[in-house]
Formats: C-alpha cells, structure tokens, sequence
C-alpha cells in the first residue's frame, strides 16, 4: 500500500499546506471499550471519578468549548443505559451538540463508525479530534492547541518527551536495542486531523493485517505527515485499578505547597445589548468597553491564576496590541492560565470572586457562572465561590460607570 512520503525539515518545523479552510471543528470520543485491565465492574469509562462518571468529565471538556461545534461519541451497543445514565449530568443546552453511534469490534472501527457517522451529515468538518474517553483531564488549553495544530499541519498528535530511558527487547527479553531519547514522545489523545484526510487513511484501511494502535499510526500508514505538538502531564489514561483513587495526574500532596494569587479587573460601560460574567451572557442595555468580551470575572481569576505560579499577568500572555485578541472569549485566557498552573504541577484548590457593581444584578445569574468556571477551569462547583457587593452608590461603580471583579485562587504546587 501506499508508503511513507517523507517531509523536509524544513515543511515538518513549518507545517505543512492544508490548502482548505479553517472551518468547523467536530470530535470523537471513543467510549466503546472493555477496559479490563481496570479489573472487574462496569467499563472505566461509566464508573464513578470524584462523583461522576469518568465519560462525563471526558465530554465536558470538550462540550464546553465554543470551538468545538459537535460531539460524537462512540458506544458498545450493550452499553446504551449506562451512557444514558452517564450524559444524564450534562446540561440541556448540550444535547443539540451531542449525539452517539455503534461502535465496532476494534478501536479501529469504532473511530470508523464515528468518521462515517459525521461523513454522512450535510455539514461535515473541516478538523476533527479524537480522543479516548478514559482521559478525562485533558484542558482546554490543550483542546484548544489540537484544534490549531490540525489547522497548520493536517495531521498532529499530543506528546510528551520521555524522562526514562527505553530499550526495545527481543522475546527472550534480551536488550536489542537503546533508543535515543531526544527523539522519543509519549503519545496522547486528542488526535487532530483535517476530517476529509483521515476518513480517506481510515477507509483505506479496512482489513489491512496491519496493527495500527491510534489513528496516527494510521495517518502514517496513508503516507501523512503526522506533528507532535506539546501534550500535558494531567492529560493521563485511566489505565488500572489505582487510578481511580490516586489520578496520576496529580503530584504526591507532600510535595506541595501552598500559593495564593490575587487578581482585579475593571471594564467600564457603553451601550449595548449584553455583558459577559463569568463566562456567562447576560442581556443588558449596557456593554463594556473592552479589546476582548470584556469578562471582568475570568480577567480576574486568569490573573489570580497566573499570580500562583509568579507568571506574570493576563496582558502579558495576551497583549491587547494584539489583533488577534479582539473580541476573543475570555474562557481562551482563563484556560490558558489553567494549563500554565498544571503544567508547573500544580492542583487548584479554591476560587472566590467577588463582583463590584451596581448593575447588571448578579443573583439569578449566580448559579450559571459557578458552573460555567467550574466547567473552564475543570474542578467541582464546590470549589468556585461567587459573591457580589455594590459600592453603596460611591465611586464609578456605583455610578453605573463601569464594573469591577477582584478573584482569589489558592492553588498548590510543588516548592
């Protein structure tokens, strides 16, 4: 079949030409599996991580990102109760983004089914990524870099540099070989790929005798060029039994310290129809004056973040003299913040915001951005506080000038 057709290095550092647009992005989570190595019970997938269903946590990471347009997921068809069960958690304003299939006898043909499932739509993607549904910690920082990475290179995968140093053995367990480390990658999911491309690989792979074990082996296979582009040490596979009650994700807590960020954030208003709280819109007749959507709550908490770690502040990561960033969803910046504490091996213990204004009234909307937060920045309901005051009619608060947030993170992370 068709072979390997090399890249120079110079196209593979650059990426390469997709030559189509950027358009939408869909995603497969593969949940069709036994999982047997997780011991004996229901698959991993379905059974319970820190009070939910592990598939759920998987499909909100995804579901809760604007950039992703549609969710597929795959499922053994003996399993359809307990994947109603597990995506009963899920708001109602997901269900017009998800929907499920059959998967196959492999992980190869369950991915078939879910490619062909979104082949048959009349509006099929641009990129697509697929992921397992047993990695339910990976961010929207990384998300959001699949998606990217399958834009500029039309076929990239998540790695990580290998630490230790591997040996490939014969059957006997002999030493055959020691493998340069430098060039070594542990590979992760989400797979991100231009849709047409690996619908094709895939297609033109049924009954090969080949043993492909992700779809980028399959990609290569097809002959296309595959990236490796940063994954995240919090983005591991719920493999054995222990997993589901030490996250390997997570540093040892005796290697943790303590870090508490403080951040403050101040827009003032303009006419409009909406503002955006907390990653909330809210219909108003004011808007805010702002080079992004103007979220005082995530600008906040991004920078309260961002203090944890001593990296800087939310205009140092995503300057406003940049363009690109004009109008862009706070979520992006608060993400990002995210993924820069876990990157550094930290753990997010508690967020408290408190909202200064005298307008828009934050009660009724209280409830939807603590649960918005919580879904950005991956952690329970419980451990995102939201409080609001007014400035008793003092200062440009309470003039109805403008609207202020201050948010404090408390974080641990190693010495």
């Amino acid at each position: 079949m068709t072979g390997h057709h090399a890249a120079t290095p110079q196209q593979a550092c650059n990426g390469t030409d997709t030559g189509a647009d950027q358009g939408a992005t869909d995603a497969i989570i593969v949940a069709a599996g036994r999982g047997e190595r997780a011991g004996a019970g229901a698959p991993k997938q379905y059974r319970d991580l820190d009070g939910e269903p592990v598939l759920l946590r998987s499909l909100r990471g995804f579901l809760t990102l604007p950039d992703i347009r549609r969710v597929v997921v795959v499922v053994r068809a003996e399993d359809r109760g307990l994947f109603d069960a597990a995506v009963a958690g899920l708001g109602a304003e997901y269900s017009g983004r998800l929907m499920s299939v059959d998967g196959g006898a492999t992980r190869q043909a369950s991915v078939r089914h879910g490619l062909e499932a979104l082949a048959s739509m009349a509006s099929p993607p641009a990129q697509v990524l697929i992921h397992d549904a047993a990695r339910p910690w990976a961010s929207a920082a990384l998300i959001l870099r699949a998606i990217a990475a399958a834009r500029t290179h039309g076929a990239a995968v998540p790695g990580l540099a290998v630490s230790d140093t591997i040996k490939s053995v014969d059957a006997c367990g002999q030493v055959t070989a020691t493998l340069p480390r430098p060039a070594l990658r542990a590979i992760q999911t989400p797979q991100a790929f231009r849709f047409a491309a690996i619908v094709d690989a895939h297609r033109r792979a049924v009954g090969e005798p080949a043993e492909f074990t992700d779809d980028a082996a399959i990609a290569e296979w097809a002959g296309l060029p595959v990236h490796v582009f940063e994954g995240e040490a919090a983005n591991s596979k719920i493999t054995h039994p222990h997993d589901f009650q030490t996250p390997h994700c997570q540093p040892p807590a005796a290697n943790l310290i303590s870090r508490t960020g403080i951040g403050y954030d101040v827009h003032a208003f303009a006419p409009g129809d909406h503002i955006w709280l907390g990653g909330v819109r809210i219909a108003s007749d004011l808007a805010v004056t702002a080079h992004s959507d103007g979220d005082v709550v995530l600008h906040a908490l991004t920078d309260a973040l961002l203090g944890t770690i001593g990296d800087g502040d939310i205009g140092t990561h995503f300057p406003p003299s940049d363009p690109q960033w004009a109008g862009a969803a706070s979520d992006r910046f608060l993400a990002h913040a995210v993924q820069q504490v876990r990157a550094r091996g930290g753990v997010i213990d508690h967020l408290d915001v408190v909202i200064i204004c005298e307008y828009p009234k934050i009660g009724p909307h209280r409830t939807a951005i603590r649960t918005r937060i919580a879904e950005i920045v991956g952690v329970s309901e419980t451990a995102v506080s939201i409080k609001a005051t007014t400035s008793e009619r003092l200062g440009f608060t309470g003039r109805r000038e403008g609207i202020a947030a201050q948010a404090v993170a408390s974080v641990r992370a190693p010495a």
